[in-house]
């Protein structure tokens, strides 16, 4: 007789990111959590030192939260002096979001931590592994954008 175990499926891949996703979030709410901000906040600061002056319409989009959710995200991030809004020159109507220095002193005092929970996500994968991870996360990211 078969073994139970044998015959079931393996979970999703949609479920296996989701598992991937909390954990990494909670690892992170921790890392940055003595600094005041939650990792929500962190990653909409990592996509303005990727690429400063957004809107807040693409700051959303690009870290993964609603329009409604940035409006409170960028104020609170404003308050504390970690991003500054204004007027977008092309578009005096529209408000772009810019990082500050303290910001970036922020993000530079959490790097090593980062970078290490990223290291122990894959530490079991050879580097081309890892490389081809990034390159199927990249892909079905695409796929549904």
């Amino acid at each position: 007789m078969l073994d139970a175990q044998a015959t079931k499926a393996p979970p999703s891949l949609l479920y296996m990111v989701k598992q991937v996703e909390l954990v990494v979030r909670s690892h992170l709410d921790d890392l940055v959590r003595p600094s005041g901000i939650t990792a929500l906040q962190y990653t909409a600061l990592t996509v303005l030192e990727r690429h400063d002056g957004l809107s807040a319409a693409q700051l959303a989009r690009d870290s993964f939260v609603t329009a409604q959710s940035i409006a409170d995200l960028v104020r609170s991030l404003e308050g504390r002096g970690l991003v500054r809004r204004e007027r977008n020159p092309r578009n005096r109507r529209e408000l772009l979001i810019l990082l500050t220095d303290e910001g970036r002193e922020l993000l530079g005092r959490h790097e090593g931590a980062v970078r290490e929970l990223e290291e122990r996500m894959v530490r079991d994968l050879t580097a081309h592994q890892t490389e081809q991870f990034r390159q199927a996360l990249t892909t079905a990211w695409h796929a549904l954008s």
